[in-house]
């Protein structure tokens, strides 16, 4: 879906903003001021858009995303190394920049060259463009030059997901995701509407060899008829979220990848395992 950025295909590239790693919460409703603090991201390679993505802050100044938004894509042979991030609940509205290929000038004003903040893209250091399931390694953050103040999404405490799913049974287990931009992908055609979008998925497992202990395996439908809530393209990054029996919020795990047209099975890596939450800590995020 990423295109190389090389003198014939650099064009292309800034047009993938437009149908690459971008999208939103499938068959959700508008969050409007529900989820304040997970925001819109666009990364930039020597101020050059490449794609979008989602995140959420989970410290004063760490953005929480996928992998493959913040690290090396092996077609192109870079990574990112900045990142401009929108917290506007939407729809974010087009900006000056030509979509042709080249840097964003200091001119260019709003999306995609202009965010509300800039920070620094960090992979996890496993992360090696590849999705090697079960272990992908598909997580990262934004370091962010400035605080949002928008709110902190809390981390769920070591090995939450698997206690839930043997206390409930993976039936009755239900999450909250939040995103923005797809809400209709098909061949030739995708309707983005860079507005965040939230929904609800359902557990399908934690123990198959996809999910493997380090990926929640989710069905793109309702859960418990409580809103559709399917991942799609820039999802990438969002946050999985569920609600503890005590009201408190936590994040379980960031969007990761999903099937075809956006609909079927989608998967997020867990942040409730020891390698993830080894990384969140080296990037100064409190955990539970």
């Amino acid at each position: 879906m990423r295109r190389a950025l090389t003198a014939l295909a650099a064009a292309i590239a800034a047009v993938a903003l437009l149908s690459a790693p971008a999208g939103a919460v499938q068959g959700g409703t508008p969050d409007g001021n529900g989820h304040p603090n997970v925001g819109l991201s666009v990364f930039l390679y020597h101020n050059i858009p490449l794609w979008r993505c989602t995140g959420t802050m989970v410290a004063a100044k760490v953005y929480l995303t996928a992998g493959h938004c913040t690290g090396i894509d092996p077609d192109l042979g870079v990574a990112p190394d900045s990142a401009q991030v929108w917290f506007n609940p939407g729809p974010i509205q087009l900006g000056t920049y030509a979509f042709d290929g080249n840097p964003c000038k200091a001119t260019d004003t709003g999306y995609p060259c202009k965010g509300e903040f800039t920070g620094t893209p960090v992979p996890h250091p496993g992360w090696n463009g590849f999705l090697t399931v079960p272990n992908t390694h598909d997580m990262g953050v934004v370091q962010l030059t400035a605080a949002p103040s928008k709110g902190i999404t809390k981390i769920a405490p070591a090995g939450y997901l698997d206690k839930l799913a043997t206390q409930r049974g993976q039936q009755n287990v239900n999450f909250t995701v939040v995103g923005y931009g797809v809400q209709f992908e098909r061949p030739n055609l995708e309707v983005a509407a860079k507005t965040r979008f939230v929904g609800t998925n359902q557990l399908q497992n934690l123990g198959s060899h996809i999910a493997g202990g380090y990926n929640l395996i989710m069905t793109d439908s309702a859960g418990n008829g409580t809103g559709g809530g399917g991942t799609c393209f820039g999802d990438s990054g969002g946050p999985i979220l569920h609600t503890d029996g005590n009201g408190q919020v936590w994040q379980v795990a960031v969007i990761s990848f999903g099937t075809k047209y956006c609909h079927g099975t989608s998967g997020a890596f867990r942040v409730d395992n020891a390698q993830a939450r080894s990384f969140l800590s080296s990037q100064g995020v409190p955990l539970n």
